[in-house]
């Protein structure tokens, strides 16, 4: 039977152990998840935002995937208070986050975003900026108030986003990540249910995977050779959760490939359950499957710590396939290679340093009220 104190032992042994992503060393296994947090007035990120990510990097995240940032497309987001990574005074904001995170000893890529379909036309930053995606298809299928996009949209898309990783570079970002995941607009396309275009970008997985790999292809050009780019993507959608990309390994591989040989230099798998195996037959994870058909470094993620049940788990009661023993299990045999912590670290910026220090018994569950503050 495991104990804490070989709990706690495993943990401190197998989540502190460096890794590398391309030219980066991070200091340990542990991520910060990308999460909107919608307090960055005029998508400037201010000293509170500065404070929020530096906290968590002085407790010991190794690597902070910051909340995610709309590119410099007019269409890219819907909210004037989600920090935007364009712009003098946004960007001047984001450099000072980097040089926090730095001084607290952590590393840190921002989340390039652009949302699609999934923006409401009239809303900020830019009201009058309509929707756009592969063909102008809402998540459940319906036709919104966009548009399907032409060439040219296409194109300045895909500039935007490498514009955005040179402007990461320049700040002092340690690399970006790609945001492909949860039905947003480099998802539409991955997704048969949102793209039904009949030109090079839709059609089969690799035609589909087109437009996330010239973006891919585009960052890499405009960053150095040893910039990490990071690549998240998801089998589910907002209000789509039984959506799926692939439905057997294969198929994940005719869409993982082309994103790797573009130039990405590691995946970011969201699901919901971490612990929930990926297809029948085998019980990797969709980071385990990503690692296995890339051979890639991967970031797994969904649901860890974030409640009292895992607590519990941690502390060698309830369920022992949510617990850290499994975490550890996977990580130690190489399943995947880091893991992305979420809303555990909305509720308790010491997290991880509780956990790498094995005192599992001041863990807080996951409480919403911590979405109101950036504690």
């Amino acid at each position: 039977m495991t104990t804490v104190a070989s709990s706690a032992s495993r943990a401190a042994e197998i989540l502190s152990r460096p890794i590398t992503l391309n030219g980066l060393t991070v200091p340990n296994r542990i991520a910060m998840a990308p999460m909107t947090r919608m307090f960055s007035p005029g998508g400037v990120p201010g000293e509170d935002v500065r404070s929020y990510y530096a906290r968590r990097a002085a407790a010991g995240v190794g690597l902070i995937v910051t909340e995610g940032t709309y590119v410099g497309h007019d269409s890219a987001g819907q909210s004037d208070r989600v920090p935007r990574f364009h712009g003098e005074e946004q960007l001047a904001g984001w450099a000072r986050v980097a040089d926090a995170v730095h001084a607290a000893g952590g590393t840190i890529v921002p989340q390039l975003w652009h949302i699609g379909m999934v923006r409401q036309q009239g809303q900020p930053p830019f009201a009058d900026a309509p929707a756009v995606g592969p063909s102008g298809l809402r998540i459940d299928g319906t036709e919104g108030s966009g548009r399907a996009m032409t060439q040219t949209d296409l194109d300045d898309v895909i500039g935007a986003f490498a514009e955005a990783a040179a402007a990461a570079e320049r700040a002092g970002f340690d690399g970006v990540e790609l945001h492909g995941a949860h039905g947003y607009l480099v998802d539409q396309f991955l997704w048969a249910g949102t793209n039904r275009r009949t030109d090079a970008y839709g059609g089969d997985p690799v035609s589909r995977t087109r437009f996330a790999a010239e973006i891919a292809a585009a960052v890499r050009a405009n960053v150095s050779a040893d910039f990490p780019v990071i690549f998240r993507f998801s089998q589910w959608k907002q209000e789509a959760y039984d959506a799926r990309l692939a439905e057997t390994p294969e198929q994940l591989e005719a869409i993982l490939a082309p994103l790797a040989a573009a130039g990405v230099d590691a995946f970011h798998a969201s699901t919901r359950r971490y612990w929930l195996p990926e297809f029948d037959g085998s019980d990797l994870n969709l980071a385990g499957w990503t690692k296995k058909l890339t051979g890639k470094p991967t970031i797994t993620v969904g649901s860890v710590g974030l409640d009292g049940d895992f607590i519990g788990a941690f502390m060698g009661q309830g369920s022992p396939v949510q617990g850290i023993d499994n975490l550890l299990d996977r990580m130690e045999r190489e399943e995947f290679d880091m893991v992305a912590v979420g809303r555990a670290l909305l509720q308790d910026p010491e997290w991880a340093a509780k956990v790498l220090a094995g005192r599992f018994d001041e863990l807080q569950p996951y409480d919403a009220v911590s979405l109101k503050s950036l504690s």
